[in-house]
């Protein structure tokens, strides 16, 4: 394997490309184009997402589905676009077991989760939020650390509609039926 090197030329990167890269960084491809990942998360981010996995990790003990957290490969293919937007969010939920290669998941996911970080806000607001309504992600959580708030976008007919809840409610999974997270708990000082 060999360090990414970016030709100025290229107008768009694949997964083959991209699987070939192996220099220390952490890097998403979103229609083709390279998102290289901030270093290490704030000791804040990695605490709500230790929080929230073992939350979901729990309540998922003895069932079908999976959680897994970044750094871990989703090839969402949106609207065909398979080999050209792999992304790596904080934590995904899988149910389908048909799309675990051992590897990565190959499509996309039931529940996605970002908690935002100052250097990616915007792309997991906006761009990333497209592509997973694209790919038809069932559920998608944005968490802010500084505002202490979670919005959760759950897929009805092709559109997201959202909810907000701040750090004192408790939100309803609603990929998972039953499950229930306690923002008290994320939020925890």
């Amino acid at each position: 394997m060999k360090p990414l090197k970016l030709n100025e030329t290229a107008e768009r990167y694949t997964y083959e490309d991209y699987a070939g890269w192996d220099d220390e960084n952490r890097y998403e491809l979103i229609d083709g184009k390279v998102y290289i990942m901030s270093p290490a998360p704030a000791q804040v981010h990695q605490a709500i997402s230790v929080r929230l996995l073992l939350k979901l990790g729990n309540f998922l003990d003895g069932k079908s589905c999976e959680v897994f957290h970044a750094p871990f490969d989703v090839c969402l293919n949106a609207a065909g676009d398979k080999d050209n937007t792999v992304v790596q969010p904080d934590i995904v939920v899988v149910c389908d077991n048909s799309k675990l290669d051992g590897k990565r998941c190959d499509g996309a996911p039931d529940l996605v989760i970002e908690i935002l970080s100052p250097s990616t806000s915007n792309q997991d607001k906006v761009i990333k939020f497209k592509k997973y309504l694209q790919a038809g992600v069932r559920e998608y959580w944005i968490v802010d650390p500084e505002s202490r708030a979670v919005s959760v976008y759950v897929l009805d007919d092709g559109k997201y509609i959202a909810s907000a809840y701040s750090d004192e409610e408790t939100v309803p999974v609603h990929v998972l039926e039953g499950c229930q997270v306690d923002l008290r708990d994320v939020f925890a000082e």
